[in-house]
Parts: C-alpha cells; sequence; structure tokens
C-alpha cells in the first residue's frame, strides 16, 4: 500500500536541501581568503625561488624549493619548482662534498732546519690512540721529497723495515716503511712516488699500524679526494 504524499514533506525536503547548499556556500566563501593567501604566500616564495636559480645560490635554492614542496604540496609553484629542484640539489650535494674534501687538506710553505719546506697534510678520520695521525706529504730544499705518517704517543711499531697493509678505494697494497732512528713519533714511507701516484687516484685509504703504546693495532682511513697536487708547491733544488 502507497502511503499518501503530503506536499508538505517535498517542501521541507527542499528547504533542507537548500539549507545544505547555503550551508556549503557559506564554508566556502569562508575558506576563500585563506586559500587566496595561501596562493599569495606561494607565489611569493616561487617569486624568491626564481631569483636565487638566476644568482647561482643553490644551498638557499634547495632550502626554498623544499619548503615550497612541502607548503603547496601540488600547487602550481610546487609544479614548477619540482622541474629544477633535483638537478640543482643534485649539483649542490656534490658540490659540498668536494668542498668538504677539500677543506680535510692543509698546504703550508716554511723554514724548516736550515732550508725550506713544503707540506700537503691531512688527517686519520678517527683518533689512534689519543690522536689522530697526520698523514704528511713533505717536500724540502735539503732533504727532498718524503712521505709519512705522524702521531701522538711514542710512534709507531716497525722493526727495520716492515710492510703497512694499506687499501686504496678497497685495493690492498702493500706499503714499505721504516720507523726512524732520531725516535720522532713517524712512520716513513720508502717509495713514496708509488704511494703519492696511487692516492691522487683514490677517494680512501686505509693503512694498518701498530702503535708503540701497547702496541694496539690501528687502521687508518683518510679521505683523500680533495688532494690539489697544485697546492703542494714545488721548491727548488738546493745548488
Amino acid at each position: 500500500m502507497k502511503l499518501p504524499f503530503h506536499p508538505s514533506v517535498a517542501v521541507l525536503c527542499g528547504v533542507l536541501a537548500l539549507a545544505g547548499c547555503n550551508s556549503q556556500d557559506q564554508e566556502q566563501a569562508a575558506n576563500a581568503p585563506a586559500a587566496s593567501a595561501q596562493n599569495d604566500d606561494a607565489a611569493r616564495k616561487l617569486d624568491t625561488y626564481r631569483q636565487l636559480v638566476r644568482i647561482h645560490n643553490d644551498e638557499m635554492t634547495v632550502t626554498m624549493g623544499h619548503d615550497i614542496l612541502d607548503r603547496y604540496p601540488g600547487s602550481a609553484a610546487a609544479r614548477e619548482v619540482q622541474q629544477t629542484l633535483p638537478g640543482i640539489e643534485k649539483r649542490w650535494k656534490e658540490e659540498s662534498e668536494k668542498r668538504r674534501l677539500d677543506a680535510l687538506w692543509q698546504y703550508q710553505v716554511s723554514p724548516m732546519q736550515g732550508g725550506t719546506q713544503s707540506t700537503a697534510t691531512t688527517y686519520s678520520s678517527q683518533a689512534a690512540g689519543n690522536d689522530r695521525v697526520r698523514l704528511v706529504l713533505r717536500r724540502h730544499t735539503a732533504w727532498g721529497q718524503n712521505v709519512f705518517l705522524y702521531g701522538g704517543g711514542h710512534g709507531f711499531v716497525c722493526r727495520g723495515n716492515c710492510t703497512i697493509h694499506a687499501t686504496f678505494d678497497g685495493k690492498a697494497h702493500g706499503i714499505r716503511a721504516f720507523a726512524p732512528s732520531t725516535g720522532e713519533p713517524a712512520l716513513m714511507i720508502r717509495d713514496d712516488d708509488d704511494f703519492i701516484a696511487r692516492m691522487k687516484k683514490a677517494k680512501k685509504i686505509t693503512l694498518d699500524v701498530t702503535l708503540v703504546d701497547g702496541e694496539k693495532k690501528e687502521t687508518l682511513v683518510y679521505e683523500v679526494g680533495g688532494f690539489d697536487p697544485a697546492k703542494w708547491k714545488a721548491l727548488p733544488k738546493k745548488k
């Protein structure tokens, strides 16, 4: 049996539907200023991003780009940023790593015991005993060229000639060395030319040594990829 349809029911439904529409319209109207403000903010940041790209400030470009992507995902500003940001970020990371590796080396020309020496020095990544160990490339007007390790404490165990187990980017190689008879906490590398040639091609070197103090065995790690041969100044030979 069909229930009788009363006109007032239809009117009520229409009123409710209209109220719903009005509610949605009011909500959209209330949200419009916020959406407009967000779009304006995104546009301002996009303009800053473009300026940073033009002046090649990669670090600030990356920061601003990620801020736009995080705050305004799916926006026109985010879509534009996504076109250029990956390449800029890749370049910035590579340049930052290069600067970090370059900064691990120190170069100096100075007087030394009746002559002049030119040195290129870097430190082991981790301390051996209580001190990090220096890897020193030295040119001296009287003594010629040397490569040696120099650390704190009482030096290294090396009786006569010894062989240091080394790796150059993971490739094993034996390095012949000796401890100076004068007692300095150093370990002199015999074939300095071979060592330098291998080091120039490597990014990371490891050297297994034994310390005099407690005859403790250590693996020294050196990140050498930032070595710049042009900054290790050549010196005139002593006449």
